[in-house]
């Protein structure tokens, strides 16, 4: 039997890449996604993980189709990129509110189900930027450097109970964004990865749903990098 399993922002990029690597293994798998289409195969649950209301509706119905969240994958995200003296109130709040703090809105309400199980598997995505910071990402490095912290705080207080609690940093992902990148810029990009390319969101998909399986149940509170090196020592 396949288990339930949660891909936030799991509608497009990584997340959908995610989504896709569970359905393959034969779990049952919702995805939510904020705003467009859900991708066809998947139970899509439009959901704001900025509202708190909104969660508890989406983990309801997920509930209902498919029983208690067994895997969490927290992916959903957004970018505000400004250089530090121009970012704006706004601009961190909000990126810290759907980063951060959306993640830790949809792990507490998993927790619950998890808890009642004694089992369960929970994956925050973060980014190598939240390891390297970066300029002009003032607000999503400190979002993603939080769920390290986050992620070892989880292991530590429900690993008794049978639920790790870990996290992926991706580097640079060939994704649509990066295809759009002046070519400048790109070659930039490249010469500082030793593998010398962007990563696949497969690649990354492998290795969640690798955290997720049985070979990996003694794993928790880990920060694994998919990013060609990039951030080696970090």
């Amino acid at each position: 039997m396949g288990r339930s399993v949660l891909v936030t922002g799991g509608n497009r990029g990584i997340g959908r890449a995610i989504a896709e690597e569970f359905a393959d293994a034969g779990d049952d798998v919702a995805v939510t996604y904020r705003s467009g289409e859900p991708p066809a195969g998947f139970l899509g649950v439009q959901c704001d993980v900025t509202d708190a209301a909104a969660v508890e509706a989406a983990y309801a119905r997920i509930e209902q189709a498919q029983g208690p969240v067994e895997v969490l994958v927290s992916n959903a995200g957004i970018a505000r990129d400004t250089l530090l003296l121009r970012m704006s109130d706004e601009d961190w709040t909000s990126v810290l509110d759907t980063n951060l703090t959306g993640s830790f809105r949809v792990v507490k309400r998993a927790a619950k189900g998890m808890l009642r199980l004694r089992r369960g598997r929970i994956v925050l995505i973060s980014s190598v930027v939240g390891l390297l910071g970066s300029a002009g990402q003032v607000n999503y490095a400190a979002s993603k450097a939080g769920l390290v912290g986050m992620a070892r705080s989880i292991a530590r207080e429900l690993g008794s109970r049978s639920i790790t609690a870990n996290v992926v940093a991706p580097g640079f992902v060939d994704t649509d964004m990066t295809a759009d990148l002046p070519e400048a810029k790109k070659a930039e990009y490249l010469n500082a990865i030793p593998l010398g390319r962007f990563s696949t969101g497969e690649e990354i998909a492998r290795v969640v749903r690798w955290l997720a399986s049985d070979e990996a149940g003694y794993i928790t509170g880990a920060v694994i990098p998919v990013d060609g090196g990039l951030g080696m020592g970090h």
